[in-house]
């Protein structure tokens, strides 16, 4: 099972973040952090100092990412997300990183995960509606390992 810390520690490698940027992230979710508590989050389970991160620091530190990559927007920000699934995750990185289904079809096959526009749709609907479907572990891990591969690749 993806947890939030892997998915945290998986974001921060593929674009590079160090500790400084990864606070300024928070921050501009409105919610600051210290060097102390981004470290821990960021240590292996098996670490004495690692603590878990709560669906809602990282619904924080993905509302803090939009902002980074898209510009803050007047007023209010968004409230983060009390519980999280992979289908808010995704959505999150969707909009934070301005992709279209094709551009996420592309980066999937950089991780060598091949899958159909009309299947990726149903992560992005409404849950309620029929077409809907849960995005799986393998489907975000494959995710955000092609976004490494996008990224790292850039320099």
């Amino acid at each position: 099972m993806i947890t939030n810390n892997d998915i945290l520690r998986r974001l921060r490698f593929a674009f590079d973040f160090n500790d400084s940027k990864m606070i300024k992230i928070f921050e501009s979710a409105e919610c600051p952090v210290t060097r102390s508590q981004v470290s821990d989050w960021l240590k292996r389970d098996e670490d004495p100092a690692f603590k878990e991160m709560k669906d809602v620091e990282l619904a924080t530190f993905l509302n803090g990412f939009i902002n980074e990559m898209r510009g803050k927007k007047e007023g209010a920000q968004p409230l983060p997300e009390e519980r999280l699934n992979n289908n808010i995750i995704f959505r999150k990185l969707k909009i934070a990183l301005s992709l279209k289904d094709e551009d996420i079809l592309e980066i999937l096959l950089l991780a060598d995960f091949k899958m159909g526009k009309h299947e990726l749709s149903a992560f992005f609907r409404n849950p309620n509606q029929p077409q809907y479907r849960p995005c799986g572990d393998q489907v975000l891990r494959n995710f955000i390992k092609g976004l490494q591969v996008r990224y790292s690749d850039e320099d």
